[in-house]
């Protein structure tokens, strides 16, 4: 590592700041905290990742031997740019005033920076990130729910965040999801999150769930919402003709989201 002499009055706030973070964190959220651009943050973490203090990765950063799995910013890392075609693609469902739901995933995450031109939105949220992204951006309001942190998807669960969401009359929830089964739904790593987003669905006029087409191959070991309370399904890259079909046979919408 690289010794960096002297670290100027805005590294040592940004390190501050990422240590209160939990040694990671999105650009959007420092901006947030520091009351700065979302460039002079850039131009901060650059420095200090010369001086081999954090590590970069897209969109975020994390304090260099931070203990714990910075699982979080590495699967925002991951196709990123599908992650944002479906992102700007979600955002253009969401009205002006409107009450919304977005949960922790990272997909999620993109949709909360396309949320910020956005107008007056009443946002409730189980993720940190998506909190810091939206509140008091354009008079958008947002609520983030109580319950257990867990670090590593950088959101609260539990029996305290599912009474919560129960409050609430949604007029759309963006959901997310680890793994998409022709024969189960949408499924996911942690139970906790898959009990969450059923809950969620239930008290939701309008489901869209966000996944880019990768998750279409991949696997996991809870079920989530009913597919059939789904109502539509973005993604980057139409699936195969028969999980299309089936897709359709519960009654949800496909969406590709243009690159463009």
């Amino acid at each position: 590592m690289k010794k960096h002499a002297l670290n100027t009055h805005r590294e040592l706030e940004l390190l501050e700041a990422l240590k209160r973070l939990g040694g990671t964190a999105r650009n959007t959220e420092l901006a947030t905290m520091l009351d700065v651009s979302e460039e002079t943050v850039r131009r901060t973490i650059k420095a200090l990742s010369k001086a081999g203090t954090v590590e970069r990765v897209h969109g975020g950063v994390f304090l260099a031997g931070a203990q714990g799995d910075p699982g979080f910013f590495r699967r925002i890392s991951q196709h990123a740019d599908e992650k944002r075609a479906i992102a700007r693609h979600v955002a253009t469902m969401v009205e002006n005033q409107m009450t919304v739901f977005l949960d922790v995933g990272s997909t999620t995450a993109f949709v909360a920076e396309e949320l910020r031109q956005a107008q007056n939105l009443t946002i409730v949220t189980n993720s940190i990130v998506v909190a810091l992204t939206l509140v008091g951006v354009n008079g958008n309001r947002a609520h983030l729910l109580g319950g257990e942190m867990q670090s590593d998807e950088r959101g609260t669960f539990g029996h305290v965040a599912h009474k919560q969401v129960q409050r609430y009359a949604f007029d759309l929830a963006v959901l997310s999801t680890d793994a998409i089964s022709d024969s189960k739904g949408f499924l996911y790593q942690s139970a906790a999150e898959a009990d969450l987003a059923f809950t969620v669905a239930n008290h939701t006029d309008h489901v869209v769930m966000a996944a880019d087409q990768h998750k279409f191959d991949a696997s996991a070991p809870y079920v989530g919402p009913d597919p059939r309370m789904v109502h539509m399904l973005v993604t980057d890259s139409a699936p195969k003709q028969a999980f299309a079909d089936q897709i359709a046979k519960w009654g949800i919408k496909l969406q590709v989201a243009s690159a463009g």
